[in-house]
């Protein structure tokens, strides 16, 4: 039986890698160890519901903060990866389980017990599911719907690459308040960050969800210290304008074992407000660029500034 605690098994394609060093946190990027009773009540929902949470399964340094006021990122559709990008922390094969139909009502029932103003639902990539699990993302998004309707819903997809054509249309169908899919790292980067993914078809993914639905917000993050350079950040966010990508994330690639790629530099936190003041500058509707940032991090105010910031770009057309 497969040890998902054990890195080896954990991560079995990176196993024969080279470690790569792992240099010490500059104090800008260290965190407290999560304790507190809200910490430990999530804790609790979580492991009562069966849920798997990508807070945990990727290692964010924002877990204790976030789960101490109740927040968490659901992770749906198991906690084994079909992909095996070279950042991540989540496991990585074959999975071992079809898809959990009773899973979309125990998110949502989880949802409504924690009394989420947002929420934030992502997956692993299940490209052994004819549609990618487009319908899984479906049924959660009406679950929550059902259970909490005040609730609004962030989803964080994968890029249904291997997906049949229809799968974009059957999540985009489900009208999540924000779709989220991130493009992770600049081109140049992809075959050894992402090499399961392709850059072009990650953005058009994104642009493709505003042709389908121009009310729901598109959202997409990179990470920064992976080797990339100043000018290859400023062509995405060039890029991810074109693709009428309304909200960005920037934050700091942080390596979770010796086997993952190797952290290149760590961004001061001077570089990220000029990454934020850049963004601004080029028309997104909400820019989060710090060490910290995650994509769900913070996620619900930033979702109540975005709908601000869009009605004021109205109000002045």
């Amino acid at each position: 039986m497969r040890d998902l605690k054990i890195p080896e098994q954990r991560h079995p394609e990176k196993a024969r890698r080279p470690d790569n060093p792992q240099p010490k946190k500059p104090s800008w990027i260290r965190v407290k160890a999560p304790v507190g009773e809200g910490y430990k009540a999530t804790a609790r929902i979580m492991r009562d519901h069966k849920l798997t949470t990508v807070c945990e399964e990727a290692g964010c340094p924002n877990v204790g903060e976030c789960w101490s006021q109740g927040h968490a990122t659901m992770m749906i559709m198991g906690e084994v990866c079909t992909r095996a990008c070279t950042f991540c922390n989540i496991a990585t094969g074959k999975p071992p389980e079809p898809l959990d139909v009773f899973e979309p009502g125990r998110v949502a029932d989880a949802v409504q017990k924690l009394g989420l103003n947002h929420v934030v639902v992502t997956s692993v990539d299940r490209d052994d599911v004819s549609d990618g699990g487009a319908e899984h993302f479906a049924q959660t998004i009406r679950a929550i719907r059902h259970r909490a309707p005040e609730t609004t819903i962030e989803i964080l997809t994968p890029d249904f690459i291997k997906s049949t054509p229809d799968a974009l249309q059957i999540v985009v169908d489900a009208k999540p308040d924000v779709f989220n899919h991130n493009l992770e790292t600049v081109p140049g980067l992809y075959p050894e960050v992402r090499p399961g993914a392709r850059y072009f078809h990650s953005l058009r993914l994104l642009q493709r969800v505003k042709e389908m639905d121009p009310t729901i917000f598109t959202k997409s993050g990179i990470m920064v210290g992976l080797g990339e350079d100043k000018q290859a950040v400023h062509q995405v966010m060039d890029d991810m304008r074109a693709a009428d990508i309304d909200f960005l994330t920037i934050g700091q690639y942080l390596q979770p074992t010796p086997k993952h790629h190797a952290v290149d530099r760590f961004v001061t936190p001077e570089e990220f407000a000029g990454y934020e003041k850049a963004a601004w500058g080029k028309g997104f509707l909400m820019v989060s660029a710090t060490p910290l940032t995650r994509s769900s991090y913070h996620a619900g105010d930033d979702f109540a500034r975005l709908r601000e910031n869009r009605l004021a770009k109205l109000a002045g057309q």
